[in-house]
């Protein structure tokens, strides 16, 4: 197990009790076991938690682009682009004010380019509607273009410490195996978790479970005997089916990448980062696919505000005016 290294800011557990669970979260007979359970991963999380970058930061801005960034990305690829993007664009008025295609290039190496373009609207959205400065509230920042609830729980609880709690995969599979010990749907999978964050900690709760579920409480190979919550966890007590199975945000089977439309969709893009393309060149960047299919490729990238089409080729949307994109 890899520990923090030395110095790092994780956030410390070295305070009084948290709240008790909130009524209605857990079963009354459960309140002690639940109780315990927290404590235990709080210390747990405290001694052996990741150290990431965006982790030791409580800027709203810079933690707003790392959950962008880490929705559909790995995290080793995102804590290499992450301060790289921040040094281009070290506010959200400097993110604001450049155009679209200098975003899209600084992201690359992330894949699914749209958040790119996402992130640029988000940041235009509150410099103009709430004067610069990322919003606190969940409801607010669902508002937000490319902000989902996920993201919008994330950004409340690690920038702000509001008692949210995003719930991805990995927190998903701990909740039905060590707390609930019961197959979750989303919705109550999201209501125990609401009810669990401990109101002065959410930060380091939240993060210790998503830590839990990445490198012990995994889909395929659960390391249980060496896991933190082994004492208290209902699914290694009592052994049956995995409650994991069948429960809240399963992740889905990934199709083949090469040759999909999300490969040609980067493909194109990462083309277009060095500069306008003629329309003989998109042909080329498209081979493999028909009329139709390199219709559909352009046309849905146009749509998502990437691209723009002009008369003599294809750029990136945003840049600089030029006889591809004056009339696109």
């Amino acid at each position: 197990m890899r520990r923090a290294r030395a110095g790092a800011s994780l956030p410390a557990v070295s305070e009084p009790a948290t709240p008790d669970p909130r009524p209605g979260s857990v079963a009354s007979g459960e309140h002690a076991r639940v109780v315990a359970l927290r404590a235990d991963l709080l210390a747990w999380y405290e001694d052996s938690g990741r150290d990431l970058p965006w982790r030791r930061t409580r800027d709203p801005y810079a933690i707003l682009v790392s959950e962008l960034m880490l929705q559909q990305t790995q995290v080793d690829r995102v804590a290499r682009a992450w301060p790289a993007f921040l040094a281009a664009f070290p506010t959200v008025e400097a993110l604001a004010a450049a155009p679209v295609a200098e975003v899209v290039t600084a992201w690359r190496g992330l894949g699914y380019n749209r958040r790119a373009v996402r992130l640029s609207e988000a940041a235009r959205r509150i410099v103009d509607e709430h004067g610069g400065r990322v919003p606190a509230e969940v409801a607010a920042l669902e508002r937000l273009p490319g902000v989902g609830a996920y993201t919008a729980r994330a950004v409340a609880a690690f920038a702000f410490g509001r008692p949210a709690a995003p719930v991805d995969t990995n927190v998903a599979r701990v909740l039905a195996r060590a707390v609930a010990g019961a197959p979750l749907t989303a919705r109550r999978g999201q209501e125990l978790a609401d009810g669990l964050v401990p109101a002065d900690r959410a930060a380091a709760w939240n993060h210790a479970l998503m830590d839990l579920g990445s490198r012990h409480c995994t889909a395929r190979s659960p390391r249980c005997p060496t896991c933190p919550l082994a004492a208290r966890c209902v699914w290694y007590a009592t052994g049956g089916q995995d409650p994991a199975t069948g429960g809240a945000r399963r992740p889905r089977p990934q199709g083949r990448f090469e040759g999909s439309d999300r490969w040609y969709r980067g493909r194109l893009v990462d083309a277009l980062r060095q500069g306008t393309m003629p329309w003989e060149a998109v042909e080329a960047s498209l081979t493999g696919l028909d009329e139709d299919g390199r219709r559909r490729i352009v046309d849905g990238l146009a749509a998502d505000g990437l691209v723009a089409a002009g008369d003599e080729g294809l750029a990136l949307a945003g840049g600089e005016e030029t006889e591809a994109t004056r009339d696109g």
